[in-house]
């Protein structure tokens, strides 16, 4: 099997250099190119000031991002804010596409707090992906994934609990709020798959410096699916609070807004878990930590929902139980 090149800045400028050729607008040095992410195998890179270009590095990226160009013209008449534009797509190696699309102005969700008219525009972005027609995006080679088991992922997150007590970094008592009953009255309702983003993470969201969400970048990962992991994303992204209230604005009960708060929750332990193992098997790198401890923060946000909700099981007229 042959290996894939390695994406360097010469490699861009001769492709970008070739992309203005192309469009008529050769001459001088061209614009300026720039990894996104210092560091490791750059593949997405700055190309001036006003777009990005993404490089696939193997052929299962490169059938996403092949997926995705045809994914967001699906999406862009449903969501309410903006999705990327490309304006030029192709192969800078055999095999491998590139992407140069044009750049969202704005910032991200980690850096710019989003306002309660930005939680009205989340809103509208999972609103507008449950309308987009299922049948449609499958067409297009978008996967159906499976709901996950709220219980299995409890009990993961129970067993490692102790473990970040004892580094004095969570209570494990705040895991005791999920009962194995609860979990189960949480588990996802049959029938109630929609698209997916499935990586509503921060770096993900533009956010303009009025805390209006402008755009939402990279959809390779999207699947039809469970719609409360979009809700678990938001909660990582943005808070428990601001998320669920973007979910119930977008016509959400609670029983899907619980559930993304409690994927979200035990999701940012097994990460911060994780995050500690690595940290102790290396140098101490407590930069590393950091994205990990405020996104567990933002998940355990108190939130009056939780508090008074009460489920009864489908079609049975008992007393409720309380998640």
């Amino acid at each position: 099997m042959t290996q894939a090149p390695t994406p360097t800045a010469d490699t861009v400028r001769r492709l970008v250099r070739a992309l203005l050729e192309e469009g008529g607008t050769a001459g001088g040095p061209g614009p300026e190119v720039r990894p996104v992410a210092p560091g490791g195998t750059p593949a997405t890179w700055w190309v001036g000031a006003r777009h990005v270009l993404r490089l696939a590095t193997d052929r299962e990226t490169t059938l996403r991002r092949a997926r995705e160009l045809r994914l967001r013209d699906l999406v862009r008449p449903h969501v309410p804010v903006a999705v990327p534009t490309s304006v030029a797509h192709g192969e800078w190696s055999p095999g491998l596409v590139y992407t140069l699309d044009t750049k969202l102005p704005g910032g991200t969700a980690e850096e710019h707090d989003v306002s309660a008219v930005g939680e009205a525009d989340l809103a509208g972005l999972l609103r507008g992906l449950r309308e987009v027609p299922p049948r449609q995006a499958e067409t297009l080679g978008v996967p159906r994934v499976a709901p996950r088991s709220l219980e299995a992922l409890r009990r993961m997150a129970v067993a490692v609990a102790e473990r970040l007590a004892r580094a004095d970094e969570f209570d494990p008592t705040r895991l005791h709020q999920l009962t194995p009953p609860g979990a189960a009255q949480l588990a996802a309702q049959p029938g109630s798959a929609v698209l997916v983003h499935h990586a509503l993470r921060g770096e993900h969201l533009v956010v303009s410096a009025d805390g209006r969400v402008r755009g939402v970048l990279d959809w390779t990962g999207a699947v039809l699916g469970d719609p409360a992991e979009d809700i678990a994303g938001l909660a990582l992204a943005v808070g428990s609070g601001a998320a669920v209230r973007a979910a119930t604005l977008a016509g959400y009960g609670a029983r899907p807004c619980l559930r993304g708060l409690w994927l979200a929750r035990c999701d940012t332990v097994l990460r911060l878990a994780e995050g500690l193992d690595a940290r102790t098997a290396g140098p101490r790198d407590a930069e590393a930590l950091a994205l990990p401890r405020t996104r567990l923060g933002r998940a355990w946000e108190a939130i009056l929902l939780e508090r008074v909700t009460e489920f009864r099981e489908e079609g049975e007229d008992g007393p409720d139980e309380k998640v």
